[in-house]
């Protein structure tokens, strides 16, 4: 970056996202100066990092970087900042390292695991998406449904095991783990597991009914 020519705060929507997804970071999403990682990669493989974990960290900030985005509607909202931090770990147990600073004092932080997941660390690592895009994905469908649904009901606790999914399928863009998404004739159901399984506490499960979605609602941009 020269002197006098800053940075655009508008994003562009990485590729690989889908349209919805592209079009949520362009029109919600700010991007902030975002840490130089790859200046550090030397010194952390120096530090007996591995190459690849260090590149692994670097390439996260490279296509996510000082991505604010809105908040989320589970997690106490997720990231302020979408931004990696030094890997940590061993051979042994796998890397990991932070995706970005919480939004308020929690009890876990958010974590891109050993195999690329998006998840937090709680009493246990517990990855929600298969990969950043699936977060994403699954914020952009949130506020899409939102705005289109007839009525949105929340339910907590351990009645969550008592909805009955028969006629829904999984939303594949969201690459669930241990979160996903479901989408029926008329309505979107999103499955927040994350902290249950996190702190074994099934009080903490927590699913979004968004019912009376049209085409648009169920599959639109």
């Amino acid at each position: 970056m020269t002197a006098g020519n800053p940075v655009s705060a508008a994003p562009v929507g990485p590729t690989g996202l889908s349209r919805r997804a592209r079009n949520f970071v362009e029109a919600h999403g700010i991007r902030l100066p975002p840490q130089e990682i790859r200046r550090l990669r030397e010194v952390w493989i120096a530090h007996g990092i591995p190459a690849a974990e260090a590149e692994r960290a670097a390439a996260f900030q490279d296509r996510w970087g000082g991505l604010a985005l809105p908040p989320a509607p589970f997690y106490e909202g997720g990231p302020r900042v979408l931004e990696a931090s030094c890997p940590e770990g061993s051979a042994t147990e796998g890397w990991s390292f932070d995706a970005g600073d919480c939004r308020v004092s929690m009890g876990y932080g958010f974590v891109i695991g050993p195999d690329g997941a998006f998840g937090i660390d709680a009493h246990r690592w517990t990855p929600l998406h298969a990969s950043t895009d699936g977060w994403v994905e699954s914020l952009a469908l949130a506020a899409h449904a939102r705005v289109l649904a007839e009525t949105v009901t929340r339910i907590r606790g351990e009645a969550v095991d008592s909805l009955d999914l028969r006629g829904y399928e999984p939303v594949p863009e969201v690459q669930g783990v241990t979160d996903n998404w479901w989408r029926g004739k008329d309505s979107l159901i999103a499955l927040y597991r994350g902290e249950a399984v996190g702190f074994d506490a099934p009080r903490c499960l927590e699913a979004h009914l968004y019912a009376g979605l049209d085409e648009r609602g169920l599959y639109g941009d």
